[in-house]
């Protein structure tokens, strides 16, 4: 999910892709044209600060790119609260196609991510001419895009596998983790954390111990006081989480009034709550993977600061601009909004976004990126950017390349004959 989330491209290669369109005489048939995407995810419940943050990023970023991008379309985020529900999902996604929007987007939960693809993709086979693209911008199950991949969903979040992939290659050199404990929220992004936590650390450093494992409800533990006493007992220097917004929260809450002094390596110390709940507390002990951060520079920095500025709250789900960027590029390559010629369009496509060339791969839809290791640590002049006026911040320590955190798939997807 960070990321789990730049003005780079929403400004600048926006601007000059729409130039070289036109200098090339390129058809815009869809010019001017509103495109409606439905935001569903959790607004309200635990999560709904998240939920809130991430349709501030959507409309901000959408009024950006909605002034100047290749296809030369405007957009309009229409909201709606599934409470992190997935039978509520489905019944949203049905109000959004009565809508006749056709474009949806959901990253909150894979377990909802799972049922929306499935649902999207029965709907496109029962309504021809009414086809629905499920851009999905956090949810990281990496059966998504593998034995339950969709031709009609795309990831712009990099997967569980990927993520723990680079995050393993960065634990394997510090001599000092040696005894591990997994933490995770007990759905399948949760159980998907653990799993590849315990293979790539075997393959890499077979030398750590995994002294500990548990699985908590999602969104519903207002106390991690116990799983901290368990954490302490196990004698882990270290800790693994994929745990995420409340979640995470009170996770580091506890163990800073636990006096727990170990490791997290985690995917997204800087969602909503977090920064506040570490505080001035874990400086150089935890870290988080993901395909941005904080202090990425350049336009990107600026978009943050300006975001901040508008809103006192701060724009981490960057995987946003991830989503503009391919879909402007996509319809203009197209010369239609159609998601059947949309879909088409940005299989295998590559463009330039804030942290490098992404390439949508084609033959799973899974977004091919740069990763970030984080630390958190006091904010200083290299690196500014304090998020929830913490005077703290999360500094890059190491950046892995597309092809290292690339993982194989399995994805056999069956496409629109």
């Amino acid at each position: 999910m960070f990321a789990t989330t730049s003005a780079r491209f929403a400004v600048r290669t926006l601007a000059a892709a729409a130039t070289l369109a036109l200098a090339a005489g390129a058809a815009q048939a869809q010019k001017g044209e509103t495109v409606k995407l439905a935001y569903i995810d959790a607004l309200s419940g635990l999560m709904g600060p998240v939920g809130q943050n991430q349709v501030k990023t959507f409309q901000f970023i959408g009024e950006k790119v909605s002034k100047s991008n290749p296809a030369g379309v405007k957009f309009e985020v229409v909201t709606f609260d599934n409470k992190l529900s997935p039978a509520e999902s489905l019944n949203l996604l049905k109000a959004a196609a009565d809508q006749g929007i056709r474009y949806v987007m959901q990253g909150n939960g894979s377990s909802v991510a799972l049922a929306m693809a499935d649902a999207v993709q029965k709907h496109n086979d029962r309504n021809p001419g009414k086809e629905i693209i499920y851009l999905n911008y956090s949810a990281v199950d990496p059966d998504l895009t593998n034995s339950k991949c969709s031709y009609w969903h795309f990831r712009f979040d990099a997967d569980t596998s990927m993520k723990m992939e680079a995050m393993t290659t960065f634990m394997k050199d510090q001599p000092d983790v040696k005894k591990v404990y997994l933490l995770n929220q007990n759905y399948a992004h949760g159980h998907q954390v653990a799993k590849y936590a315990k293979e790539g650390l075997a393959r890499k450093r077979p030398d750590i111990k995994i002294v500990g494992e548990d699985l908590h409800p999602l969104a519903q533990v207002r106390d991690f006081a116990p799983y901290v006493a368990k954490i302490k007992a196990s004698g882990a220097d270290t800790v693994i989480t994929g745990n995420w917004g409340s979640d995470l929260a009170l996770l580091v809450k506890a163990a800073n009034e636990a006096g727990y002094n170990g490791k997290f390596f985690t995917y997204y110390t800087g969602v909503t709550g977090t920064p506040t709940a570490l505080g001035q507390g874990g400086a150089g002990r935890v870290y988080q993977v993901a395909y941005s951060h904080y202090n990425m520079g350049g336009e990107a920095q600026k978009l943050a600061d300006e975001f901040n500025k508008r809103f006192n709250d701060d724009l981490f789900t960057n995987s946003v601009q991830h989503i503009y960027a391919m879909l402007t590029q996509a319809m203009a390559n197209a010369k239609s909004t159609d998601p059947v010629k949309v879909a088409k369009a940005m299989e295998g496509l590559t463009v330039k976004s804030f942290n490098g060339d992404i390439t949508m791969r084609k033959t799973d839809h899974q977004l091919q990126q740069p990763l970030f290791i984080t630390v958190w640590q006091k904010a200083d002049a290299k690196y500014p950017y304090s998020p929830e006026k913490t005077g703290m911040t999360l500094a890059p320590v190491k950046q892995f390349d597309s092809y290292v955190s690339s993982t194989p798939t399995s994805c056999q997807m069956k496409r629109p004959s």
